[in-house]
């Protein structure tokens, strides 16, 4: 039971404070039990010894000692790095709201109050769709701009992005609306011209220099002020609503910087978005607007259901799907969700779309950048190809997060870790290097993905659209080709151009692309899990976007060439535009991002609602489940599991399988080798006794038996409780001595009166904690530790205590079982 390094043993000092009916209540039927309270428990940096005293499950109003009336300050708290009593949270706001509803029978204000508590979570969620939504908002603004200004300044006003700048111009064309005189690139700005060798190196200086300087900015700022602001955020957010607590992850501080050097990160042209780091910035403001609200500041586990709900939100305001958010949630990151957190979820998602919405950041009436129409069915034979995105996909993400995990290792266990800043400054640097030839690469992951998702109309100007019109249709009408000087046919007139042969524009554009994909696949092993807030939905679209419209291409051209064939002959007749390249890059795109992330239904669900394109569900399904079931024959880890994992967070994955025949006797501790266990007797430890017994060990908590000999168990007491406790009784209580008496009972029998007073500490033990029998078989206790969210079980045979499986052992023996190191488990 050793446990040194584990920061006080804090994954084995879970402490239950349910009674044995509310237990029992708790494992036959967890979601209506906790259904009868208001919202969630606590996280934040700051919560410390104000918290209310610990009281029993049984009993509301249990005294730490017969001469303290009032509760002692620390006492049910926890440290950092510990690991939250679900069952005793529970209990604990199970027994506040008990209070507050006989009360309100009393009087008036009572009833207010009462009314008030139960609209308070209600109120919180529209206070954190708000306030995300904002956010999201300005980080949109604000990224455009910067990322704009890489490439030019806008004259009228050097606050506008490129496209803002020339809305009101008169002097734009249809070939290059894109230019107008407002807007100069920085050769035009500091050369006075913008074509030859020299305007080019100018621009290519320029765009390098800027990238550098945002990525320096965004790395010495989360060095200085908010470490923890570094990163995706979804594996930390999944452990904290697992339980465990990491003080300040959800800090103001952390908010501040995060938000800040997002905007950086994604304006320096790095391989990231914004989307996963969008769900850390909502659980920081959901974080700190749960102090206004003393249900929520003094109850971890309530304060889940709120953190729960903020990662619904910062998936909503990220991608504009408030639904695909709540999936998210109940799919990927949430722990426990019950039903009240579902639609408190929906309601937050709501008001931040609404929010984001209202703020219009991209300019076009619409919630997200990539929305799209198809105006083109897509048939059955197409899921042939559709599924071969799938296995791209899978294989993608497979070989993705072996890659990024080993380098992420390596930066862990080499002398690279040791230079952020250096790395940072020479990923970005090589970056923009090899990015600005490339017109593909040079632009953002947005624009991009935006791009490959369209599929061409008259309006379109891009490479990809670079068509030949057929001979057979050309017009009169001097209407030009989007990317040359042909005339288009009277097709061109409807909403897409039937028959349409490759140019020389798109040839072009599919080398591009395939050199695109190639760096893009490359620069993002690299990249993410940088010092730098990162998220990987944007890069892993953007590698299936690219993969899906190569092969929508490709699809198309051989409708195009061979429409007599037995495949296309039945539903592509000639001159008709069978195929939708713009379809297979968001298949590809869905594809590539569940087999990374193993998402399924929340991703379809994302998808459709990101491009509007609700008749394409069942391509995405077949591209997503093939995606993951390749991804899955590689190894069952997400990327998000697999960070987990590479920083040794305290997470029991509830996906995984348990397989083995290991009986709770195997995992306990003490092993046949190990020193006895050390506990407490109910009554005859002197206060010196105890406090020796505390300081010469590690353990986060001790059982309390009846005496040495008969090992029957009476209870368990926490390290901190009992700590705070005999401080405050020496401090507190007139005569205590180290000689004093320490009782756990019921009644203190009659002391000399020429001796010192005893210590009464029956209210801070725990005369319900979950045990197990020594033949309970370990696939049950990981089940019970997974399901009740168990810091540690008690080991019994015929009612003797044995010994004790802590979180930890769980976790070690589970590692064991998969042929991993033991030792990875402990949080550093």
């Amino acid at each position: 039971m050793d446990t040194s390094g584990y920061g006080n043993d804090n994954y084995e000092s879970l402490h239950n404070a349910a009674s044995d009916d509310e237990l029992v209540d708790i494992i036959a039927g967890a979601t209506l039990d906790f259904s009868i309270t208001d919202d969630v428990p606590p996280l934040d940096p700051e919560y410390s010894l104000g918290h209310d005293a610990y009281t029993n499950g049984k009993t509301g109003n249990t005294k730490l000692m017969d001469l303290l009336d009032e509760p002692v300050p620390g006492v049910g708290t926890y440290e950092d790095f510990n690991t939250i009593d679900w069952v005793r949270e529970k209990s604990k706001d199970r027994d506040r709201h008990r209070e507050i509803t006989s009360k309100s029978k009393l009087s008036t204000p009572a009833l207010l109050e009462s009314i008030s508590d139960a609209f308070s979570g209600w109120l919180l969620m529209l206070l954190i769709g708000l306030w995300s939504g904002a956010l999201a908002g300005g980080i949109d603004i604000l990224a455009h701009w910067l990322t704009d200004l890489k490439e030019g300044l806008c004259l009228s006003g050097f606050w506008y992005d490129h496209e803002h700048c020339c809305w009101g111009s008169n002097e734009t064309t249809f070939q290059e609306r894109d230019k107008c005189p407002e807007w100069q690139s920085w050769a035009e700005l500091l050369g006075g011209s913008s074509v030859g060798a020299s305007a080019y190196i100018v621009d290519y200086l320029m765009f390098i220099i800027w990238a550098l300087l945002f990525a320096f900015l965004a790395v010495i700022l989360v060095r200085a002020f908010a470490p923890y602001a570094c990163g995706s955020g979804i594996p930390e957010i999944k452990t904290i609503l697992s339980g465990f607590i990491i003080r300040g992850y959800l800090g103001k501080w952390t908010l501040i910087i995060k938000t800040v050097t997002l905007v950086l990160a994604v304006s320096s042209g790095l391989s990231l978005g914004k989307e996963g780091p969008l769900v850390h910035v909502a659980c920081c403001c959901a974080n700190i607007l749960c102090h206004l609200f003393t249900k929520y500041r003094k109850n971890e586990a309530k304060r889940r259901e709120v953190l729960s709900a903020a990662a619904a939100v910062g998936v909503s305001v990220a991608f504009g799907a408030p639904i695909g958010g709540v999936l998210f949630s109940l799919e990927e990151v949430s722990y426990y969700f019950p039903l009240k957190t579902l639609w408190r979820s929906f309601f937050a998602a709501l008001v931040a779309a609404f929010t984001l919405r209202s703020i219009n950041p991209f300019g076009n009436s619409r919630l997200v950048l990539f929305y799209v129409e198809f105006h083109t069915p897509w048939h059955m034979v197409e899921l042939v190809p559709f599924v071969l995105l799938g296995i791209f996909g899978g294989l993608w993400g497979a070989i993705f997060i072996r890659a990024n995990i080993a380098w992420c290792r390596r930066r862990k266990n080499t002398c690279l870790g040791r230079y952020p800043v250096l790395e940072v400054l020479v990923v970005t640097g090589a970056t923009a290097l090899l990015s600005f030839p490339n017109s593909y690469t040079r632009m953002s992951g947005s624009e991009l993905i935006s791009e490959l998702f369209n599929d061409c109309s008259l309006l379109d100007s891009s490479q990809l659209c670079g068509y030949i019109s057929s001979p057979d249709n050309r017009s009169d009408s001097g209407l030009l080709s989007a990317t040359s000087d042909r005339p288009l046919g009277p097709t061109a007139y409807s909403n897409t151009i039937p028959d349409r042969p490759a140019g020389p524009d798109v040839y072009t554009a599919l080398w591009q692309l395939a050199l695109a994909l190639v760096f893009k696949m490359l620069i993002t092993v690299v990249t993410f899990g940088m010092k730098v807030p990162s998220g990987l939905f944007i890069p892993s679209m953007a590698v299936g976007a690219i993969a899906g419209r190569l092969l929508g291409v490709g699809m198309e051209q051989l409708a195009l060439n061979h429409h007599d064939s037995a495949i296309f002959k039945s539903w592509c007749s000639p001159g008709a535009d069978c195929i939708t390249p713009g379809l297979y890059a968001m298949v590809g795109a869905a594809a590539c991002l569940g087999g990374v992330t193993r998402m399924t239904i929340s991703l379809v669900v994302i998808m459709f609602e990101l491009t509007g394109g609700l008749e394409y569900i069942v391509p995405l399904m077949a591209a997503t489940m093939t995606s993951k079931w390749v991804a899955d024959a590689f190894g069952r880890e997400g990327i998000y599991e697999a960070h987990i994992r590479l920083n040794g967070y305290p997470f029991l994955e509830p996906k995984e399988e348990y397989g083995s025949k290991a009986l709770a006797q195997d995992v306990m501790r003490p092993r046949r080798s190990d020193p006895p266990l050390a506990v407490l007797t109910q009554e005859g430890m002197s206060v010196g006794e105890v406090e020796a017994m505390v300081a010469d060990t590690d353990y986060s908590g001790f059982p309390v038996v009846v005496c040495q000999e008969s090992q029957r168990l009476v209870g368990f007491i926490l390290r901190r409780d009992l700590v705070i406790s005999l401080e405050n009784a020496r401090q507190r209580q007139e005569g205590v001595v180290s000689a004093s008496l320490v009782f756990f009972t019921d009644h203190v029998p009659a002391q000399p009166t020429s001796g010192p007073p005893a210590v009464k500490l029956r209210g801070i033990l725990d005369l319900s904690p979950f045990t197990v029998t020594d033949h309970t078989p370990m696939e049950i206790t990981v089940d019970i530790f997974r399901k009740l969210g168990l810091r540690q079980s008690l080991v019994t045979h015929n009612g003797r205590l044995l010994g004790i499986i802590t979180k930890k052992d769980v976790l070690k023996h589970m590692a064991q079982m998969a042929n991993r190191d033991p030792d990875s488990i402990l949080f550093n």
